[in-house]
């Protein structure tokens, strides 16, 4: 009996593998699973700015200093010398003429001097933030960003605006860009307030400046 059993069980062995085998085959190929989600957001991915409408912040630190001295200098002088050598007639028939027998003559001097010049200076510094867009992508990863702002407070109101072009190299880690390492760039600043007025000249000083003759 033991004998029949061994028998029956090697029989039963290889269509066991071969009925494994088949249904293997009526699966298709078996491809391996995994965990992993690619959409999944990494914690130390990238947050670079990289794509149109995408955000990062401009670091504004610009010192501008500018001088300019003129300096006009002028010396003119000028004289004519005439006189009458003799007339037509005698002298003698006017006594108007003459002056003790000497004939008119004409001595003119003049001299004219002019001395002027100017110095204008101007500093300003500005350290700020802004945030701005990616507008367009140019060829070798350069991107054309655009930014405003607008604040106001205390009465005062102050519109920012910033374009130009960055350098994907020169974004940092933290998805911000000095605006030194911006090309073709465009910063404008504008305030309205009447802390503003006060550090603007009037109309009859802007006008007298025009017609100032010294």
């Amino acid at each position: 009996m033991k004998t029949q059993s061994l028998f029956h069980k090697s029989l039963e062995l290889p269509r066991v593998v071969a009925l494994f085998l088949l249904a293997t085959a009526a699966c298709g190929p078996l491809t391996a699973q995994t965990v992993w989600n690619d959409q999944a957001a990494s914690l130390v991915s990238d947050i670079r700015a990289h794509d149109i409408g995408d955000i990062l912040t401009v670091i504004i630190q610009e010192n501008k200093t500018a001088s300019k001295n003129t300096s006009k200098k002028s010396n003119k002088t000028s004289g004519v010398n005439a006189g009458i050598e003799s007339f037509l007639f005698s002298p003698a028939a006017s006594s108007l003429l003459t002056k003790k027998g000497q004939l008119p003559s004409l001595n003119l001097n003049s001299s004219t001097q002019f001395e002027g010049g100017g110095n204008v200076s101007s500093t300003e510094k500005i350290t700020t933030r802004l945030s701005v867009r990616i507008l367009d992508i140019l060829p070798n990863r350069q991107y054309l960003v655009e930014g405003a702002q607008k604040t106001s407070f205390g009465g005062e109101s102050q519109d920012a605006v910033l374009r130009g072009v960055v350098r994907e190299a020169d974004i940092t880690s933290g998805n911000t860009v000095f605006s030194y390492n911006l090309a073709d760039v465009t910063i404008q600043f504008s305030s309205k307030g009447a802390l503003s007025d006060k550090t603007k000249r009037g109309w009859f000083t802007k006008a007298w400046d025009k017609i100032n003759p010294f």
